[in-house]
């Protein structure tokens, strides 16, 4: 059996998947990050609150027993008289999946992580958002070897920039000029640069705060220093180390205030977000019969893992979550799942809404496109129950997908259940979305949606739920 590294970039270690299960390998060169990981009070903390990830140091014996098992080089190459780790799995999301609610609130925890670790002679080494995974709407820092010893007498914090990079210009970027994350972060690992976000703006707005601070300053001054200055790289040292913290906490208090300006508006909408009410409104009894059905299949069922296609605001996610499933709820608009987002958190809801457009899902992007996977090899198989409700039409007519490859991809990202809404051509939205294409669809029947639907599943239930609308309950076959 092999094991499958999962990163690579970081001296000190690797992630592997190995099985079921989530190992570090750590080499000599990464145990002293371990150790003060391991050791900081504050660490603990944030893991038993829910913020950082566990850790279990696997002994001599356990370490054998699982080389002995996974015995292709992975776990052994240069981890010898280190240690294995093992941690939690969560479901893997990356920085351009999220919507900016969610950077923000793993910028925020990074600071609070950078902050908390200065009492102890602790820091952090670098400070980027593929340390934070989502547990539900909860972000949580992961990587383990982000911990370094500080020199007492250090003012500076050496991933300043990579902060400003990665979290405070995107979060600008996207709030004030309407880019989203995939646009910025998918090709764009480190961020974007002050002078890219510059050219950006107009004149006016290089004077205001946040973006003269963050943006016009950083441009201005490195028009000044010359690239060869050894300064910009010279260690500072002061013989003071109150001081020292003192200086460094002021830094971290100007990051937060930065990142504070750089929040997204509590109140974004777009064209998607009163999509839902607007139905229910229009139409109470197709609304009030949807609910119902999928109410009591989830009721009856209980899942453990869905997959909600088209959450727009989440009404099914958040059902499904106070059922007791862990929800992942994918939608193309930012905006709705910022608000998902949002609700979620304040209700403490196990829901990690994920920006990821199924026509289009977030590819697999790095080092021979393999440090972070697709999100179709993320989701296939990960769910027991997936939900594509008023989302199959859009894929057939917006989109151009053929039935059949509508139906595959169902079945191959739910091990169990598929809730599905069948529209035909006749509804009122389908014929807005066909634009007088209708005979393109003249042959999408009930019946030959139901004969496609057989290749996969079996049909355990069926309701019509508005004029031209069923709901279905399909079985996976096997």
């Amino acid at each position: 059996m092999t094991a499958s590294p999962l990163s690579f970039r970081d001296p000190g270690g690797r992630l592997i998947k190995a099985g079921g299960r989530l190992i570090r390998a750590v080499n000599p060169t990464g145990r002293p990050n371990l150790d003060a990981y391991l050791s900081s009070a504050a660490v603990r903390e944030f893991v038993r609150t829910g913020r950082g990830i566990g850790a279990r140091l696997l002994d001599a014996v356990a370490a054998a027993d699982l080389r002995s098992t996974w015995d292709d080089g992975a776990l052994t190459e240069g981890a010898e008289g280190a240690a294995l780790v093992e941690h939690e799995r969560l479901f893997e999301s990356f920085p351009y999946e999220w919507p900016l609610e969610m950077l923000h609130a793993a910028g925020a925890l990074t600071l609070d992580l950078a902050e908390a670790l200065l009492a102890e002679g602790l820091g952090l080494k670098d400070a980027t958002p593929y340390n934070v995974l989502f547990q539900g709407s909860e972000p949580i820092f992961v990587d383990v070897l982000s911990f370094e010893a500080r020199h007492a007498g250090d003012p500076t914090w050496l991933p300043y920039g990579q902060f400003v990079r990665t979290f405070v210009l995107p979060l600008l970027v996207g709030k004030h000029l309407g880019l989203p994350l995939d646009q910025l972060l998918l090709a764009r690992r480190d961020g974007l640069e002050p002078s890219e976000v510059y050219r950006l703006c107009g004149p006016l707005r290089r004077l205001r705060p946040p973006f003269l601070t963050a943006v016009s300053l950083p441009v201005w001054l490195a028009a000044c220093r010359p690239q060869s200055d050894p300064a910009v790289y010279r260690e500072r040292r002061l013989a003071d180390p109150e001081r020292a913290r003192h200086v460094l906490r002021a830094l971290l208090k100007h990051l937060r205030r930065i990142l504070a300006a750089a929040a997204p508006p509590p109140s974004a909408s777009s064209r998607w977000s009163d999509y839902a009410v607007a139905r229910e409104t229009s139409t109470p009894a197709y609304a009030a019969a949807k609910q119902a059905l999928v109410d009591a299949v989830l009721a009856e069922r209980r899942p453990r893992n869905v997959l909600d296609v088209g959450c727009n605001t989440g009404r099914f996610s958040v059902q499904a979550a106070r059922g007791g499933a862990a929800v992942v709820a994918i939608d193309a608009d930012p905006a709705v799942v910022g608000a998902l987002w949002r609700e979620a958190r304040g209700a403490g809801l196990d829901i990690l809404p994920l920006v990821v457009d199924l026509a289009r899902p977030s590819p697999a992007v790095g080092w021979r496109n393999a440090e972070c996977r697709a999100f179709l090899d993320r989701a296939r198989g990960a769910f027991d129950t997936v939900l594509m409700l008023a989302v199959a039409h859009h894929l057939l007519v917006g989109e151009q997908i053929p039935l059949s490859e509508i139906v595959s991809l169902g079945a191959q990202l739910g091990t169990r259940t598929l809730i599905v809404e069948f529209v035909a051509p006749a509804d009122p939205m389908f014929r807005r979305l066909a634009r007088g294409r209708d005979a393109l669809f003249a042959d999408l029947t009930r019946e030959r949606f139901e004969a496609e639907c057989r290749r996969e599943f079996t049909v355990a239930a069926c309701r019509q739920v508005a004029e031209a609308r069923w709901l279905y309950v399909l079985d996976r076959r096997g």
